[in-house]
């Protein structure tokens, strides 16, 4: 199976590729250079893997939620490539993505990416049979304090959202929270075992529908 991800829904830049059970990755933290470096990445795993587009199965992307600009690289993008050699698209959460090397940790994940305004994208996360991240709770934007977790259950938090309102999120979680690793970001290597899945799943769609997704209805452009 060859699958090529990318992804730029935060400050971090990455593209990974999935080839025959080997994986091949670049990232970089590089705040406002996404649309300049994400091609040259894409260039860098496939070259390195002595592939082309064409030999590709699929190209799976983070499609939020995250910074606007972000999301909308990531999309345009795997759009393009993908029209252009006739692949499908795996949309893959950014949340998921973020949540997918911490599980382990403790029952729940709880990946939380700084929005801005005093709002964090969040959802709950859980490792399914498969050892693979499933969503226990809706992608949403909203206030720390709005924040909900199952009960009696312990907690590990992920992302720059508790880099931004860790103190808030351990006093509304209190005794449930057991740590957090606020410097960790989603990125595509973690997005790749997500979207071996979706694919075996036949959970593809065409290059058209590649769309991010924002969450918030009155989108403002993030950077």
């Amino acid at each position: 199976m060859k699958i090529l991800a990318l992804d730029t829904a935060t400050e971090a830049c990455s593209a990974a590729l999935l080839c025959d059970g080997s994986v091949y990755e670049r990232h970089d933290i590089a705040p406002r250079r996404h649309a300049e470096l994400i091609l040259p990445m894409v260039d860098g795993v496939l070259a390195q893997a002595g592939l082309g587009l064409n030999d590709l199965d699929a190209i799976a992307f983070g499609r939020g939620p995250g910074a606007f600009t972000g999301v909308r690289i990531a999309a345009g993008v795997t759009q393009g490539l993908a029209l252009g050699a006739g692949l499908p698209v795996i949309p893959i959460s950014s949340l998921a993505a973020l949540a997918q090397p911490a599980l382990g940790n403790a029952a729940v994940i709880l990946p939380a990416i700084d929005a801005r305004m005093g709002e964090i994208y969040w959802a709950t996360c859980e490792s399914g049979l498969d050892g693979l991240a499933n969503h226990a709770s809706e992608e949403q934007v909203t206030p720390p304090d709005a924040v909900q977790v199952p009960a009696g259950k312990r907690v590990f938090g992920v992302g720059s959202g508790w880099g931004t309102y860790g103190e808030r999120l351990r006093r509304i979680l209190d005794k449930q929270i057991i740590g957090a690793d606020p410097d960790r970001f989603p990125l595509a290597k973690d997005m790749l075992p997500l979207a071996v899945r979706e694919y075996n799943k036949g959970r593809c769609a065409s290059a058209e529908q590649a769309l991010p997704v924002y969450l918030r209805d009155n989108v403002v452009k993030q950077g």
